[in-house]
C-alpha cells in the first residue's frame, strides 16, 4: 500500500505596505493605494477608467499613480 504525502502550495506573501502617515513619495501604486483605502486594486482600475470614484490617478504610460497627499485628504489625515 502506498502512502500519499500531501503538499500544500506556498501561500504567497500580501505585500506590506507603510503606515500612509509615514509615506513620502508623491505617488504610490495601485496596490498600495487600494490597501490605503481598504479596496481592491480591480475597484481603483475601474474608478480610472470611468474617472468616477473619489480620487483620480495620473497616468503614467500605462501605470496608474495614486497622489499620496489626496489619500491622505481623502482619509482624513492631511
Amino acid at each position: 500500500m502506498q502512502h500519499l504525502q500531501l503538499v500544500s502550495k506556498p501561500t504567497p506573501k500580501a505585500p506590506v505596505f507603510q503606515a500612509l502617515e509615514h509615506e513620502t513619495r508623491p505617488t504610490v501604486t495601485t496596490e498600495a493605494a487600494a490597501y490605503y483605502l481598504n479596496r481592491k486594486p480591480q475597484t481603483l482600475h475601474i474608478w480610472a477608467c470611468k474617472e468616477n470614484g473619489p480620487i483620480r490617478p495620473l497616468r503614467i504610460g500605462r501605470n496608474l499613480a495614486w497622489p499620496t497627499a489626496e489619500l491622505k485628504r481623502l482619509l482624513g489625515l492631511a
